[in-house]
């Protein structure tokens, strides 16, 4: 699994012009999920974003965690973060794992970041979405599983 994580001081996602999940300060979480991951990486990518100390403190060092600053995330599945563009110029998807085994993984990171006591506001998997993200910094960094 892959988590472009953004720093961001306000983000929300749109299908067709509603609103379908908006956030204030916390993390934006774009999330891809390759064939190969299963519900240990779930877990373990939901657990690792939870704690990320990406939020400053009074020293002005990353130092704070969501829970620490009162933020929220909002998760966005993306297979795009599995596409191969080292050959050619279309890029392949073939690393993507498919939507029937992506879905439950997803809906799995979710659960694991509410279990850590997050508020997390979605997109909806397989829809075309706007993004609006006010990243924050910017602060932009990719985990991996």
């Amino acid at each position: 699994m892959r988590a472009l994580v953004q720093r961001v001081s306000q983000a929300r996602v749109e299908i067709d012009g509603e609103v379908v999940g908006a956030i204030g300060r916390g993390f934006v979480v774009l999330l891809g999920v390759a064939q190969d991951d299963g519900p240990a990486e779930a877990a373990w990518l939901a657990n690792k974003v939870a704690g990320l100390r990406l939020f400053e403190d009074a020293g002005g060092k990353m130092n704070l965690a969501l829970e620490d600053v009162g933020g929220s995330v909002l998760v966005v599945s993306q297979f795009t973060l599995y596409g191969d563009a080292s050959r050619g110029r279309r890029p392949s998807f073939s690393h993507a794992a498919p939507p029937e085994q992506a879905e439950p993984l997803v809906e799995a990171f979710i659960a694991g970041l509410r279990d850590a006591g997050l508020t997390v506001a979605t997109g909806r998997f397989g829809a075309m979405m706007e993004v609006i993200i006010h990243n924050d910094g910017p602060v932009t960094l990719l985990v991996e599983r």
